[in-house]
């Protein structure tokens, strides 16, 4: 009786803010040291690759790709970036301290290594953006593909007269042996968004303004929510965010993967 009367205030802050908005804050609270520390990384290495590469790559576009160690997986994303129908774009491969195996060459790519491995993700894909000039930003993670019309659909939507400030397409949910698991498409709600995590940035092609950068935060595989989850709906709060029910990314779901279990309930605390 003692513990369901305990848990009563638990619940009823996560049905008023949603468990996700909960533990956010926590993070922010145990995690702050770490993100400063991070944040002063990012700086210094965007400060001294930007000297090497001289003129900031410039386009419609820039796609950011972080990496470590998957240099097979690596060179697939690449080719499905450098595919795409709009041609417009950069696209920056950031690697996270490992070493960067060959790429294809083209203009359009530029591939930079960080001096050491920070094992955060927000840190890599903040390099990528804050290295280029572009009117939009899109992201593509090193196990990822992209339809060859993912970004035609999403700038598309997004130079419409009424277009948003960012759209997010459809995942198509692949399973290690590649076959399809499902298509993950959700309208977006930023009050859903609160309890449920169904947004990733593979598939989240934005504006570049002030509001686009990710979390420093150090979040292991246990640390939830991940940092996805945070870039969007921090994002949402100024600027319109808009679904495209169009199947344009294949997503390998990881076994491992937090995001495994997208249509399943949070955790419970």
């Amino acid at each position: 009786m003692m513990r369901r009367i305990a848990r009563a205030p638990w619940e009823l802050l996560k049905r008023t803010f949603g468990w996700l908005v909960l533990f956010e804050a926590r993070n922010k609270v145990l995690l702050a040291p770490s993100a400063l520390r991070l944040r002063r990384l990012e700086d210094a290495e965007t400060h001294r690759l930007a000297a090497a590469l001289g003129e900031p790559p410039a386009a419609l576009v820039a796609t950011v790709i972080p990496t470590h160690r998957r240099p097979e997986a690596l060179r697939a994303a690449v080719r499905s970036a450098l595919g795409q129908t709009v041609t417009d774009q950069v696209v920056i491969v950031v690697d996270d301290g490992a070493g960067l195996p060959e790429l294809p060459d083209d203009p359009r790519l530029f591939a930079v290594s960080l001096t050491r491995n920070t094992a955060t993700a927000g840190v890599v894909r903040n390099v990528g953006i804050r290295l280029t000039r572009s009117r939009y930003v899109a992201f593509l993670d090193d196990d990822n593909l992209w339809e060859p019309d993912h970004l035609e659909q999403a700038l598309a939507t997004l130079e419409a007269p009424d277009g948003p400030d960012a759209v997010y397409t459809a995942l198509r949910r692949v399973l290690p042996d590649g076959t399809d698991r499902d298509v993950l498409s959700v309208p977006f709600d930023r009050r859903r968004a609160a309890h449920e995590a169904f947004l990733d940035t593979n598939a989240f092609v934005a504006r570049r303004n002030r509001s686009l950068y990710f979390s420093r935060l150090r979040r292991t595989p246990e640390v939830l929510p991940r940092e996805d989850w945070e870039l969007v709906r921090r994002y949402a709060r100024r600027h319109e965010v808009r679904h495209l029910p169009r199947p344009t990314v294949r997503y390998l779901v990881n076994p491992d993967s937090f995001y495994t279990a997208w249509d399943g309930p949070g955790p419970r605390d």
